[in-house]
């Protein structure tokens, strides 16, 4: 065994004595000892630096070092077992005029710096707080979610960047969780199994480009949206975008029915939902698909197909920018609360007996802003017998946050367009989401993103 704790106990041998006493020397205060320039320079080539500095102890190298990157009154972080901080007599304090800040070392000697930067705090518990802690759930209306998989993401969105952000990429991408993106050739040949989460936004089922002829037909994105979903709807021989939209949204409800968590904004749930129950008619203007809208497509709209809405009248006009009655408030109309008068309230679940609604409604908060969207919110009126509300507008027919059961799996539907941005607006850019870092409304999207990683309870009331 060799002891390299330090050079009092690790004694030359006489290979490195005769090293010492045959050594080249010099000057080093003049710079002209060929001995450290040699160490020097190999120094350099070792550690990929342009040059090396020789000084006579360790505590001199970490001085010297601090100096060179901090003034007076700076700020140094440091291991709370690091040598400048326990062996170095506060150097860069009385030398340096420079302030250390002391953080916990891991096992392995690294620093939780990236959880300091971000605000991330965790307290370890002993075994005697964890049994109160558990005795406390035990006692109280809660229960306890493990947490036991990292869910497979899914975005369903265009290959091509939209005119118009979304809320939930948004929030994956600043918190840092991985996702891919899926479109129609992807659903088609079956890829959504591998996916535990879907999200759907800003998408339209119905094949109607998004109801944005009126104002943006002529525009070149739209020009470009049209050929892609033409060629995609020649591609897998469907007749129209119409029927290919269609199909896609049979193809999204069998995923939900096999399993799958879906969770959707905007106009992509009551337009999913419009899609299901209109398989067999035509409901969309000449416009789009060159024939015209049915005359008796009220009567043949099937609600059965559809997962949470029925009842409702269509707006089949291509200059109308909506697509039922479902929406509340209809988009096309003038703003009248505006975003100060605008909010709406959670309900309270209990974690013992309904775990899932109390995962999807937990926040800081239990009133939210109001957020606008081409769609807004969800008619009360227009909603099915089994559709759980977790977020309305007290007394008022609007309807904010929804939650239901297909087959195995689950959807969630969320109002609006994006929770920071009360009208968005085509061009508007997107929401800096470190602005918002508490921001109620996307605790509500990180809710759904963490869904499916969570242990499931069937639901008892």
């Amino acid at each position: 065994m060799i002891d390299l704790r330090s050079d009092t106990v690790t004694l030359p041998t006489p290979a490195m004595m005769d090293s010492i006493m045959h050594a080249r020397l010099g000057d080093d205060v003049l710079d002209e000892d060929p001995t450290i320039h040699e160490l020097e320079k190999k120094s350099a080539e070792l550690t990929g630096k342009e040059a090396a500095l020789f000084v006579p102890s360790g505590t001199m190298a970490n001085l010297t070092a601090v100096l060179a990157h901090c003034e007076r009154g700076d700020e140094v972080i440091l291991g709370d077992q690091a040598h400048t901080f326990l062996y170095e007599a506060g150097g860069i304090s009385s030398l340096g005029g420079i302030h250390s800040h002391q953080l916990k070392n891991q096992d392995d000697g690294t620093l939780e710096l990236e959880l300091k930067i971000r605000g991330v705090y965790y307290e370890p518990v002993n075994t005697a707080v964890l049994t109160e802690i558990f005795a406390q759930i035990e006692e109280n209306n809660m229960d306890m979610v493990l947490l036991e998989k990292l869910p497979k993401i899914a975005v369903y969105s265009p290959p091509d960047n939209q005119p118009w952000d979304d809320a939930v990429t948004l929030a994956l991408t600043y918190a840092e969780i991985d996702y891919e993106v899926v479109f129609d050739d992807e659903v088609l040949t079956d890829k959504l199994k591998d996916y535990d989460w879907l999200h759907l936004h800003h998408e339209d089922f119905t094949g109607q480009y998004g109801k944005f002829y009126k104002n943006y037909h002529n525009a070149v994105w739209y020009k470009n949206m049209e050929m892609q979903f033409n060629a995609t709807a020649n591609k897998f021989e469907f007749s129209s975008v119409h029927e290919l939209k269609k199909q896609i949204a049979v193809k999204i409800k069998a995923y939900i029915q096999n399993g799958g968590f879906l969770f959707a904004m905007c106009s992509a749930t009551d337009s999913f939902d419009i899609a299901l129950a209109s398989q067999n008619v035509d409901i969309v203007s000449t416009v789009y698909d060159g024939s015209q809208v049915d005359p008796n497509y009220r009567n043949k709209m099937d609600y059965s197909n559809s997962v949470a809405f029925e009842n409702y009248n269509l707006y089949t006009n291509p200059m109308t920018y909506e697509y039922s009655t479902i929406d509340v408030p209809p988009s096309h109309r003038t703003v009248t609360k505006g975003a100060e008068a605008d909010y709406f309230s959670l309900f309270e679940f209990s974690a013992k007996w309904d775990p899932v609604p109390t995962m999807l409604t937990q926040n800081h908060v239990s009133v939210i802003n109001g957020f606008m969207g081409q769609t807004t919110g969800f008619a009360r009126s227009t909603l099915k017998n089994h559709v759980l509300i977790m977020g309305e507008v007290e007394n008022d027919e609007l309807v904010k946050y929804i939650h239901g059961n297909v087959g195995k799996g689950t959807y969630t539907f969320l109002g609006g367009h994006d929770p920071e941005d009360y009208r968005h607006f085509v061009g508007d850019p997107p929401t800096d989401l470190s602005l918002h870092r508490n921001s109620p409304g996307y605790r509500l999207i990180l809710n759904n993103v963490l869904f499916p990683a969570a242990r499931k309870k069937e639901k008892k009331t």
